[in-house]
């Protein structure tokens, strides 16, 4: 099949690569490049080529969003829906709930597994699927399926004893809250399989993110010291009402006391009141910097139309950021151009 194809190909790809040269590139600098669920500008995002070429091209870390199926497997999708990066409407097309959804909660992985992944899409008026972003990788171009998140760290692993490396990964919890009111606990389930794997210490590769600031709290303070482990702990963070009392300098505070840094919204750091023609640089990153905490925002994408204007190019973005502003790390679609301007800087 084409999908194990471009797996093989990709993994035949690193062998070709200089090892010592991509150890020092990997150790090189202390600006972390996240692959925003893998190399997913020119892959669909979270399947196994997308983080086969995100680890080629130099990534330090590797994103899984992950969520639980019907029959408890952990799979790598970006949220708890199938509807907008498969063809489940094909598949199954009754297996929908009220609000028209197709969760992943209500499948087997047997069942997801004979689904067919694509780029992200949406639909139009006349109910037809539209890519998201144009100028990506073509839908339904080829044969890719969704990995369970356990595929996902032996990909990784597997390729960090082959090639010398020792990039990590960086896993969200998609909507706790949800899974624990259909009786299953996500992030449990997933902190046993860092377990499993050897993430055991904040020393190891190894992230667990979340939006929930509640299941954070609960993660560092009842999950982490059952499990007996102690991995590093970032709070997502988007500019809402949610997280209003968080991003103040107390809050902030507070938040280091559980959590090690905080993935925000690029808007929460430059805030733009003119539709985006300028803006106004907040106190968050200074807040976070000075309570010790690192800062890892999203998403960095080179589309016009996905890039702030008050910036001409996905360079001066990266410039912005990792240079004048001073994140520690960003999340990108493009692992490869980000990896180019943090090293040739």
């Amino acid at each position: 099949m084409i999908y194990y194809k471009l797996i093989i190909a990709f993994i035949f790809t690193i062998f070709m690569v200089d090892v010592s040269m991509a150890q020092s590139m990997a150790q090189s600098n202390e600006k972390l490049i996240i692959a925003h669920r893998g190399a997913s500008g020119y892959l669909p995002e979270h399947t196994l080529p997308a983080k086969a070429m995100a680890y080629e091209m130099g990534a330090d870390y590797i994103e899984q969003d992950v969520v639980m199926t019907k029959d408890d497997k952990l799979v790598v999708l970006h949220d708890h829906y199938l509807d907008r990066v498969t063809d489940v409407q094909e598949k199954f097309a009754n297996r929908k709930r009220e609000d028209g959804r197709y969760y992943a909660i209500d499948f087997t992985l047997a069942e997801i597994k004979s689904m067919k992944v694509s780029e992200r899409y949406r639909f139009n008026d006349a109910g037809e699927k539209i890519a998201v972003f144009p100028g990506r990788y073509p839908l339904n171009g080829s044969d890719f399926s969704v990995p369970t998140l356990e595929e996902e760290i032996e990909l990784i692993q597997g390729l960090n004893k082959s090639t010398g490396r020792d990039v990590g990964i960086y896993t969200e919890v998609k909507s706790a809250a949800f899974h624990l009111s259909e009786g299953k606990d996500l992030s449990k389930a997933v902190l046993m399989v860092f377990k499993k794997y050897g993430y055991l210490t904040k020393q190891d590769k190894a992230y667990y993110q979340t939006f929930e600031i509640e299941d954070l709290i609960r993660v560092h303070n009842e999950l982490l010291p059952e499990l007996n482990i102690d991995i590093k702990l970032i709070q997502l963070m988007g500019g809402d009402e949610y997280y209003k009392e968080m991003i103040t300098q107390a809050g902030i505070k507070k938040l280091a006391t559980y959590a090690d840094g905080i993935g925000p919204s690029l808007g929460m750091i430059t805030a733009s009141d003119d539709g985006g023609e300028t803006y106004q640089l907040t106190d968050l990153v200074k807040n976070a910097h000075a309570a010790g905490m690192d800062v890892h925002p999203y998403t960095f994408r080179k589309e016009k139309f996905a890039t702030p204007k008050f910036v001409d190019s996905f360079e001066e973005l990266l410039d912005l950021f990792l240079n004048k502003i001073g994140v520690d790390g960003v999340f990108t679609d493009f692992p490869d151009l980000a990896v180019q301007f943090r090293d040739a800087k």
